[in-house]
């Protein structure tokens, strides 16, 4: 499944009632975890990838290519429409942008994130100009073969500006993205109000306000379409892993080598050996 037909698919799972939750996979057993809970949809996470190579996420430091093939590793081992966290779209110009999208396409992905991101840590946020033509050149690029997400990291980037945020997202929406995402706006009045402003555009929320943690049935109840976990899965992961660590080093040998068994890996493993070759992602 490629193309106009996979965008349909995509799409409908964020215009049902409720919407979807789209966890974020990091390698390929996460991925097949996912799948295997019963996630309809699975995104990759810049972060979390990026931590894996032992690299800096935002910073230009995992290529396109990189990125593409890990993407492609997640559609092909589960079968699932799969969302690509693509930070600004690798590339310094709109033309660039198009040319990611494009290529995403041909990966058989199923969506794609372009944020306003630079990639300067002294300039973080692209002026609003450029920001808005980059998700315009996205979306046509796109031609309704891959869901367009058009993102301000406004808030996770010290720039707490309401307004600018909404006018941001509001401008993405205008130029045709299909859905539209702040990570951490301030709080559930906040998150209704870009809710609102860009309705009926499907909004999508990195976990929940950054003021505290709330159910999914209560971002649905604000409106939210899409909810995703970012790199928090690997985190809680990781987090886990270094708790055995130092279990390890107080010479707890039992606590640091509980987890999941082999049979349940291979289990897996072998459900993603087992996709057809031409899987329907």
């Amino acid at each position: 499944m490629v193309g106009s037909e996979l965008y349909e698919r995509f799409m409908a799972l964020h215009t049902r009632d409720g919407g979807l939750v789209m966890p974020n996979a990091w390698d390929g057993l996460s991925a097949l975890m996912l799948a295997d809970a019963g996630f309809e949809a699975i995104a990759t996470s810049s972060a979390a990838i990026a931590a894996t190579l032992g690299r800096l996420d935002g910073r230009h430091e995992v290529t396109r290519e990189e990125h593409l093939e890990h993407a492609r590793l997640l559609g092909r081992l589960t079968g699932l429409p799969v969302n690509g966290d693509f930070e600004d779209g690798y590339g310094d110009t709109p033309e660039d942008v198009a040319a990611t999208v494009e290529a995403t396409v041909e990966s058989g992905l199923a969506g794609i994130g372009v944020e306003d991101t630079s990639g300067d840590p002294d300039q973080p946020i692209r002026d609003f100009d450029d920001a808005v033509n980059r998700v315009r050149s996205a979306v046509d690029a796109s031609r309704r073969r891959i869901v367009v997400t058009g993102r301000t990291d406004n808030f996770i980037q010290g720039r707490p500006d309401l307004d600018d945020t909404i006018r941001r997202l509001t401008a993405f929406a205008e130029v045709g993205a299909d859905v539209v995402h702040a990570p951490f706006p301030p709080d559930l009045d906040a998150l209704v109000a870009i809710v609102t402003a860009v309705a009926p555009t499907p909004v999508n929320v990195l976990v929940s306000p950054s003021d505290k943690v709330l159910t999914v049935a209560e971002l649905q109840q604000a409106g939210v379409k899409r909810i995703s976990l970012g790199p928090f899965l690997y985190t809680h992961a990781m987090g886990a892993v270094e708790q055995a660590t130092k279990a390890l080093l107080a010479g707890d040998l039992a606590s640091a080598t509980t987890g999941m068994s082999f049979e349940r890996i291979n289990e897996l493993l072998a459900r993603g050996k087992n996709q057809p070759e031409q899987p329907n992602y």
